[in-house]
């Protein structure tokens, strides 16, 4: 049904209902109704979002877990999960930024959550399967990608709900706690894997053959485990959360008019999503090498192609309202602070997930080895580390920052300025990246690594920090430079862009870690921020900014 929301209205709208008219802008509309409706959504945005994060990121956890239970895999095969995961979210995420208005907040929220429960309760039955083919789990891999996307939308459709003056504490709450998916399921999914919860669902367990852990401590090799919980544990929460989604939050009508009946809806939602798989699957296979794939692309060709592809199907692939509705917010490319604030979103966000993805393997890799040289003085990587820190232990801790500290971001932003703050944590970012990085190297040649690893766990923490505050003070300036019309899709396309960390910063780090230098990988992402941060002042800061300190 459809109702109309007066400004005099004096309670919420109903759950579930769409609403005709919306000006939070107003006071008196805010405070008689805006207010409880635009928190109620955002209180069931936060954990759908949450679940959808930790869909996608399992990977992370789970690939290592693969290894120490001798899955017939090699680490750089295991990488490619990551990076598949991250590739497949970012660009879920280029459609998921035209959903809201094409299908409405509601629909897209429940609908989106739904579709979870197909990667979530996959990878439950294929982890009990050691003898599956790498395909598999990378077809699982690309699937968990729908997680991702799901930031778009939701980070798009619960903009609409909250005042200017507010959007970076609504938005940095939404996705700060949205985020704590990432460190719910680090810790989650280790600790599950130690117990059948299901009890006969969980299935059968597999025995450890290397030492693995969680918060706790270590977990000794020869532990009976079920791996497959990492995927079946979503399962149990998704199925609620869906339905909570469908009876609680409510359809814009102001901003998706043309949503028309659910089901309509639905197929759009389908149709936008299943776009998003071919440009994927094409670059992916372009990229991959043998026997997955040709190899015959680098990382940032792929990205670039992937990118392009994605915008080009979504274009002409689009029909009727759907078509018009993506035609009209195609105007944001024509705009360049989209760009600007693209590249300053790569710097937050992209940091936040890219190291979330590749940090778990690189605690594993570089820090689970004794670094020795062999008789003619080349050094080997392949010795057992028996001091190493247990992966599951610390991982969790560097995502649990950026996500906590993430709201406190967009408060800050709220009242001294989005674009100070971004200055200032792109600065932190540069220095601890470069510090961090020489650690990394430090400790890849040591035979005793670990006595590197509090200052490199305790660098990366600072890393995380900084990365969670400036996503809050970059959601404050998109949201002050545009309008409500451009402010949702502009949103989501640099959520959508700055999701690729997910796939750079795995490729990247294994690349340098195999070839000898992990801190060449480091010392690159401080030179970007250092640009980045040049960027930000020209166009936000200097006397005569663009938009002078939004």
């Amino acid at each position: 049904m459809t109702i109309a929301a007066p400004q005099s209205a004096n309670r919420a709208a109903p759950r579930g209902a769409d609403i005709a008219e919306w000006n939070v802008e107003d006071e008196a509309f805010w405070n008689s109704s805006g207010r409880r409706i635009a928190y109620r959504n955002l209180a069931l945005s936060v954990p759908a979002l949450l679940c959808a994060f930790a869909v996608w990121g399992m990977w992370g956890i789970i690939t290592v877990q693969m290894l120490n239970l001798g899955f017939p895999f090699t680490q750089a095969e295991l990488f490619t999960l990551t990076a598949i995961a991250g590739i497949s979210g970012a660009t879920m995420r280029i459609p998921a930024s035209f959903l809201i208005r094409v299908a409405g907040g509601r629909n897209t929220i429940f609908l989106t959550t739904a579709m979870l429960l197909a990667p979530a309760l996959g990878t439950g039955i294929a982890l009990q399967h050691k003898d599956l083919p790498l395909w598999v789990f990378q077809l699982l891999a690309l699937w968990s990608g729908v997680g991702g996307g799901n930031f778009a939308s939701s980070m798009s459709n619960i903009n609409t709900f909250f005042p200017k003056r507010l959007q970076g504490t609504a938005l940095g709450i939404n996705a700060g706690v949205g985020n704590f998916g990432v460190t719910t399921m680090q810790i989650v999914i280790p600790l599950v894997m130690t117990v059948p919860f299901l009890g006969a669902l969980s299935g059968e367990p597999m025995l450890l053959l290397k030492d693995s852990g969680w918060i706790f401590g270590k977990i000794p090799a020869g532990t009976p485990t079920w791996i497959q919980n990492a995927g079946l544990a979503w399962v149990v929460s998704l199925v609620p959360l869906a339905i909570a989604c469908w009876f609680g939050m409510n359809n814009l009508k102001t901003v998706s008019p043309d949503a028309g009946h659910p089901l309509k809806a639905f197929v759009r939602i389908t149709y936008l999503y299943s776009l998003a798989f071919i440009p994927s699957i094409a670059i992916l296979y372009l990229y991959l090498p043998a026997p997955t794939g040709l190899g015959l692309l680098n990382m940032w060709v792929a990205i670039t192609l992937d990118v392009i592809m994605a915008l080009v199907i979504l274009r002409l692939a689009a029909f009727g309202t759907v078509k018009e509705n993506i035609a009209r917010q195609f105007a944001i490319f024509r705009d360049k602070h989209t760009w600007s604030m693209t590249a300053l979103y790569i710097v937050t966000f992209g940091s936040f997930i890219g190291f979330s993805m590749a940090l778990p393997l690189s605690i594993a890799v570089i820090f689970g080895v004794s670094h020795v040289p062999d008789a003619n003085g080349v050094m080997t990587h392949t010795l057992k580390n028996p001091n190493a820190p247990s992966v599951f232990t610390y991982a969790w801790i560097g995502p649990f920052v950026g996500a906590a500290i993430r709201p406190i971001g967009g408060w800050i932003s709220d009242k001294v300025g989005g674009s100070i703050v971004t200055q200032v944590i792109s600065l932190v970012m540069v220095v601890a990246s470069v510090a961090v990085g020489y650690v990394m190297m430090l400790a890849y040649n040591s035979a005793t690594p670990e006595q590197y690893f509090g200052l490199f766990i305790g660098l990366f923490m600072l890393i995380f920090a900084a990365s969670g505050i400036g996503n809050g003070s970059t959601f404050r300036t998109i949201g002050v430079i545009f309008d409500r019309a451009k402010a949702g899709p502009v949103l989501g396309w640099t959520s959508a862009i700055g999701a690729y960390g997910a796939f750079v910063a795995p490729v990247v780090i294994g690349q340098q870690i195999k070839a000898g230098t992990p801190e060449l990988a480091m010392y690159g992402f401080a030179a970007f921020y250092a640009l980045c941060l040049v960027l930000n002042w020209w166009f936000y800061l200097r006397r005569d900014a663009y938009v002078k300190n939004p």
